[in-house]
């Protein structure tokens, strides 16, 4: 147990003497990777045994960003909880805010009117391209591009004034209510939406000309950062860099939910199993979330956009359920259990985020300190998301 007369420095050392143990060895170094290192984005710590440029060992530190959301859910009523989800990943918040109305849903019974599935998935996939989008500008900065990232944040910046309008939010977005959706969409966010899809898809041929195609991205993520799929199952990896290592497996179609069934769409796969194809995943995910989106739009039906009985102050019957939903990082699951009161008795967040860094220690071992940052960043991380 640590000492609580120990002030900070203490701790790190208490920690540093407890649960990393270099190996004696006059040749290695030990060396500290954030977390004011650019590419732990001030949140991550990784504490790195080198020998000359090849990482011996590496241990990812986490604790920089405590939130305790898993236990405010027991002191907050359900609808109260909402706005939690919103920064537990705030890239894909929307994803979050649907995995945990949808457990609440289940738990109650409560069936969501066809239009608000529509707009639920219209709206989650505009949020899944914004969160690739930053993730694709913040991956080539760290690898010492910066052009990329203005054209991602101006991008981005098209999405986020369509998703202002009916959410009231720019980033942390709290929009999905049980049995539905806050408010209906209108004319303008379908012209506005449509407008982005044809947009978007003329800036990916460019984003391919500039970055992907790019001899100099080539030589950082080619062969860099190679995950087999043994690894990946041991640790329980999802999302597109588990896609990256040819393993097709997304949420949408492995376990549906909404009105996915009934919308065309490919899930993208690598066999290259290396940082290359991580990244070769996420641009094709964004085509892929365009068709998506076009084909909710024409298919839109009319009606409720919530449930006309659904509860603003929910007490679902006693019992437990598990949802789960496709993030921009993975599966991302909520196990509620309910006592029958206002109050859930108890809250798990399953975050994708964890398990992929998880993988970490054993991907850069052996590699050299450059690619540590390339194999880091392939595995887009938010790091309050693991710390929930």
């Amino acid at each position: 147990m640590l000492n609580p007369n120990l002030d900070a420095c203490e701790l790190c050392g208490d920690f540093y003497t407890r649960h990393f143990q270099p190996t004696p060895s006059e040749d290695t170094l030990i060396l500290n990777m954030g977390p004011q290192h650019p590419s732990t984005h001030g949140v991550l710590r990784i504490i790195l045994e080198i020998d000359g440029e090849y990482i011996v060992k590496a241990e990812p530190v986490l604790g920089y960003i405590h939130r305790m959301h898993e236990k405010m859910a027991e002191v907050k009523r359900y609808e109260q909880y909402l706005p939690n989800l919103g920064r537990i990943d705030y890239l894909h918040a929307l994803a979050w805010n649907w995995a945990y109305v949808g457990a609440v849903e289940r738990l109650l019974g409560l069936e969501v009117p066809k239009r608000a599935e529509y707009i639920r998935v219209i709206t989650c996939e505009l949020n899944r391209i914004n969160s690739h989008l930053l993730w694709w500008g913040a991956y080539l900065l760290d690898l010492g591009a910066f052009t990329p990232i203005m054209y991602a944040f101006e991008d981005r910046e098209i999405v986020m004034d369509i998703l202002q309008r009916i959410t009231g939010s720019r980033l942390t977005y709290c929009y999905y209510r049980f049995g539905g959706v806050s408010q209906d969409i209108d004319d303008t966010f379908i012209a506005q939406t449509t407008e982005f899809c044809k947009y978007l898809r003329e800036r990916l041929k460019m984003y391919r000309a500039l970055v992907t195609d790019n001899i100099i991205l080539r030589k950082r993520v080619e062969g860099i950062g190679i995950i087999e799929k043994e690894t990946l199952r041991k640790y329980g990896a999802t999302g597109p860099v588990l896609r990256g290592s040819d393993v097709k497996y997304d949420i949408r179609r492995a376990e549906p939910y909404s009105i996915y069934p009934e919308l065309e769409f490919e899930i993208p796969t690598t066999q290259t199993k290396d940082a290359l194809g991580r990244y070769l995943v996420r641009m094709q995910e964004m085509e892929q979330s365009l068709n998506i989106i076009e084909q909710a739009l024409k298919q839109l039906p009319s009606g409720k956009y919530i449930h006309p009985k659904a509860p603003k102050r929910p007490k679902p019957p006693q019992g437990e359920v598990y949802f789960a939903v496709e993030g921009a990082r993975g599966e991302i699951g909520v196990h509620l259990v309910s006592d029958g009161t206002a109050f859930p008795y108890r809250l798990k967040l399953r975050s994708p985020s964890f398990s992929n860094l998880s993988l970490f220690p054993e991907v850069a071992k052996g590699t050299l300190l450059a690619d540590a940052v390339s194999i880091l960043g392939s595995l887009d991380l938010v790091i309050p998301e693991i710390d929930r």
